[in-house]
């Protein structure tokens, strides 16, 4: 059946076989390895968001051609974490159809989202330092530096509700676009997989709790350096007050919207079989 799709890539229920397999892995992950590409996937999350940064920070370009722009360089992150390897939370959200599955236990699912979850943080703000320090925010005339407070600012500022509902979306995207990279062989088709449901997500503006660990960090170090207008409300605080709605919504969007759903269409045994 696989051949009706074309292009050698793999059905929609040959994937979610691979998700299910893939997740009983990812769970039983030695727990060095799971802290060591933990920490990598932040650190590549967040270099895909210094890219965005970067080109937006470009006064010149317009309001869609920045966030088309800028949603395709934030691609990066995700290229980096599926071609090169890392444990992502976001993308660990999918763990949810070995667990519905019986595959792995409760136990299993909370330990790796939890260790993945922190390891990521470390990996994010480690990025952060390192930015910092290269003064890497200084180009085009401190442009970067003042454009990187106003994305912390803005996020730091959202209502709980409207955090929530962008985590949703957001995690939709970011688990679709993990299980179309999954349909493909070869790298070119896991990139090309990844750019589209991405950039998507970045160009409307919704919300991925591991790229919001480099932003709002970022923008908490540099608001005296680079001041905006807003910037001055920033705090750890506010950092919090945005990871909480969003990973709940990251976790229903790729959790419930994506991995329960696809468990139901492809994996839920039959009456026939039970």
């Amino acid at each position: 059946m696989a051949e009706i799709f074309g292009f050698d890539a793999y059905s929609p229920k040959e994937i979610a076989e691979r998700v299910e397999t893939i997740g009983v892995t990812k769970a039983r992950l030695p727990l060095l390895s799971l802290v060591t590409l933990g920490i990598l996937a932040g650190g590549f999350i967040g270099l895909g968001a210094l890219y965005f940064t970067l080109v937006t920070s470009d006064a010149s370009l317009g309001f869609t051609a920045s966030r088309l722009l800028g949603g395709l360089t934030f691609s990066l992150g995700l290229f980096l974490v599926v071609v090169a390897g890392a444990e992502l939370f976001t993308g660990n959200n999918l763990l949810v159809m070995a667990w519905a599955s019986n595959k792995i236990t409760t136990k299993e699912l909370i330990v790796n989202w939890t260790v993945v979850y922190l390891a990521n943080l470390v990996g994010a703000l480690g990025l952060v330092f390192l930015v910092v320090l290269s003064h890497q925010w200084e180009m085009n005339s401190n442009a970067v530096g003042i454009t990187a407070v106003k994305i912390a600012a803005a996020k730091a500022a959202l209502p709980f509700w409207e955090a929530f509902f962008k985590g949703v979306l957001c995690n939709i995207l970011v688990c679709l676009a993990v299980w179309l990279a999954l349909a493909g062989r070869s790298v070119t088709d896991k990139i090309v997989a990844v750019i589209f449901p991405i950039s998507a997500f970045v160009a409307a503006g919704f919300e991925h709790s591991v790229a919001n660990m480099y932003f709002i960090p970022l923008g908490l170090i540099l608001k005296d350096r680079s001041p905006v207008a807003g910037a001055e409300n920033l705090s750890w605080f506010g950092l919090c007050s945005n990871l909480l709605p969003v990973t709940l919504g990251n976790i229903v969007g790729g959790s419930v919207m994506v991995a329960l759903v696809y468990y139901f269409v492809y994996l839920r045994p039959s009456k026939t079989e039970s």
